[in-house]
């Protein structure tokens, strides 16, 4: 057995296939001074042929998982217009007259040197994007074939030093069993979309291979532990066949509960929305059963396009979502772009620390035209159903004044239109900085509702890049300072009388419901394929216990010591299971 990095979950047993290194040898010919406008021209070509290949793979991914995982595919476009990694390239051409396939390979191999050097495992992986797309680049220089995959054998678990994100958008899911790399962790892009396609991955087993793995040989793989078995024995097999079986009828139960109440075992009932960022995803959501949509993410209606929506093609999205939920709420995020979020056609600046700067509701307030675009589909589209309006990023009440004016200021523009809207939309915001925790008394004051997004919540509480894998460590949720936090915002809405939700990752951790019950939060909003092992967990709980434990992790002093009364207590929850099958009548 050998002990990788569990990056995405599954089980997984098959023959290997082995993706062969592609490693260019380029002769290192001069090109004659008289014949460098062709060399520059041939660049340009094939930068544009790439980019229009990365926009294809990237429409056709974003068709298969949706818009969030897709725009992947933007951090490939922004290399070939970035402008650092663009004159290294003609520097190359220019001063030392190679040919563009030559400057273009010794770009790529002197930044992913450089990057390589770095201690964060981030930035580390962030040079497999730079050999994406330069070999994408290459291939065109060169004329040479795609690699492909094999489709027409049995099913495979493929192995890779490592895989790049263009690699996995054309695998067929039908016959990648599982994978496994030399290279990656839980953070890279490839683990982000294996995850978003349910194939297992297993990563970082570099080094640990006294003998490299053949095609052809025989492997177990778990992406939940991160353990992988070569050749092993017959009993293997069958123990990991029955774990497999066994996850795979688990996942058939869960979907019996889509129609199923959320309701503890004594009665406490525990709304459970969607968040969204497309129709799509909204109708994997209901499908789940989801109770409204508790996040709307605009912003990718606003990514994948040369414009911004027009406010005609933003109510119509607004529309249709609104009426698909019918009597529930849909809380609709104002566009929150900027940090690692970016539009081809909006240039923002380039900033030390982007996730602190120009975003979310500062470029709205900074850009009131834009604001006032999105502002008035939203509107619109409330005569059709049950939507709320949120603000993202609030850090103080001005920023809320200011909007909620800008806000009046489009309601009166549509009243003398003689235009159809909601005058009693409630408006909202997203607690996410803790600033906006300090003032939350005061804040309650301006709004409807507020909604905890505690991923950012917990990265500004406790400055820590939870993308950084040197310290991802050190990113915990039940931190009793977050948990402070939460409760103070909780206390600040309960005392000025409106609602409170949880829309981030918390939201989605099944041992995170004692806390929600005894904090009073009785609405939770999270990504459609949490749904059903959530509601699994509340429909296990009895809520009189949970609020025993919640009281004593409330008053711990580390995180690890809530962290395990919550998975003890999951536990113990999991031992007396409710049968699925003695819910089934009880529908909503």
């Amino acid at each position: 057995m050998i002990q990788g990095i569990g990056a995405a979950a599954g089980v997984a047993i098959g023959k290997a296939f082995v993706l062969p290194n592609w490693e260019w040898s380029l002769p290192d010919n001069e090109v004659n001074p008289v014949d460098l406008a062709k060399e520059f021209e041939r660049l340009y070509e094939g930068i544009r042929t790439s980019k229009d290949e990365i926009e294809f793979i990237k429409k056709e991914f974003r068709e298969v998982v949706g818009p969030e995982e897709s725009s992947i595919f933007d951090a490939h476009l922004a290399i070939l217009d970035d402008p650092v990694f663009m004159s290294e390239i003609r520097g190359i051409i220019e001063r030392q007259y190679k040919a563009a396939e030559v400057a273009v390979k010794e770009a790529i191999d002197h930044f992913v040197a450089m990057f390589d050097l770095l201690d964060d495992e981030y930035m580390k992986e962030r040079a497999v994007d730079i050999k994406d797309v330069g070999n994408r680049l290459l291939k065109h220089l060169l004329g040479a074939p795609e690699v492909t995959l094999p489709s027409d054998t049995q099913p495979y678990i493929l192995v890779a030093k490592e895989l790049s994100p263009s690699q996995l958008a054309h695998l067929n899911p039908a016959y990648v069993l599982g994978i496994v790399t030399m290279m990656g962790s839980k953070t890279s892009h490839s683990s982000i979309m294996a995850r978003a396609l349910g194939i297992p991955l297993v990563a970082g087993l570099e080094n640990k291979l006294s003998n490299p793995i053949q095609t052809g040989d025989m492997i177990v793989l778990d992406g939940e532990t991160g353990s992988v078995q070569l050749h092993p024995d017959e009993s293997t097999v069958r123990e990991y066949a029955l774990m497999r079986e066994k996850q795979h009828k688990k996942r058939e139960q869960l979907e019996l509960l889509s129609t199923v109440e959320s309701v503890t075992r004594d009665g406490v009932t525990i709304r459970l929305a969607g968040n969204i960022s497309s129709v799509k995803e909204l109708n994997m959501a209901l499908k789940y059963g989801a109770e409204g949509v508790g996040l709307f993410r605009t912003e990718f209606l606003y990514m994948d396009r040369d414009t911004f929506p027009s406010e005609e093609e933003q109510f119509e999205v607004y529309k249709l979502v609104a009426e698909k939920v019918g009597k529930h709420s849909v809380v609709i995020r104002t566009l929150d772009i900027g940090g690692d979020k970016h539009l081809d056609y909006f240039q923002l600046p380039e900033e030390q620390n982007p996730f602190l700067g120009y975003r979310a509701i500062r470029i709205s307030l900074d850009r009131k035209d834009m604001f006032k675009t999105q502002l008035r589909a939203i509107l619109r589209a409330s005569a059709y159903g049950n939507i709320k309006l949120m603000f993202p990023m609030i850090s103080s009440i001005e920023e809320v004044q200011e909007a909620k004016a800008v806000l009046n200021e489009v309601l009166v523009d549509l009243e003398q239109c003689k235009v159809s809207f909601n005058r009693k939309m409630p408006v909202g915001i997203m607690i996410e900085v803790p600033a906006a925790v300090m003032i939350s008394d005061y804040l309650a004051q301006e709004v409807d509702f507020f909604s905890i997004g505690t991923n950012d919540l917990v990265q500004y509480v406790l400055a820590v890049d939870r993308m950084n894998e040197q310290i991802a460590h050190m990113y915990h949720p039940y931190h009793p300072a977050v948990l402070r936090m939460i409760r103070m915002t909780v206390e600040a809405a309960q005392n000025a009388g409106i609602h409170v939700s949880v829309c981030g990752e918390m939201a989605a951790d099944e041992r995170s419901i004692p806390l929600w019950l005894e904090l009073g939060i009785n609405e939770l909003s999270m990504s459609p394929q949490s749904l059903l092992k959530v509601k699994h967990r509340a429909l296990n709980t009895v809520a009189s216990d949970a609020i025993s434990i919640a009281k004593v992790c409330l008053k711990n002093r580390t995180s690890s010591e809530t962290e395990e009364q919550l998975s003890r207590f999951a536990t113990s929850c999991g031992n007396s299971t409710v049968s699925v099958l003695n819910l089934k009548g009880k529908t909503s």
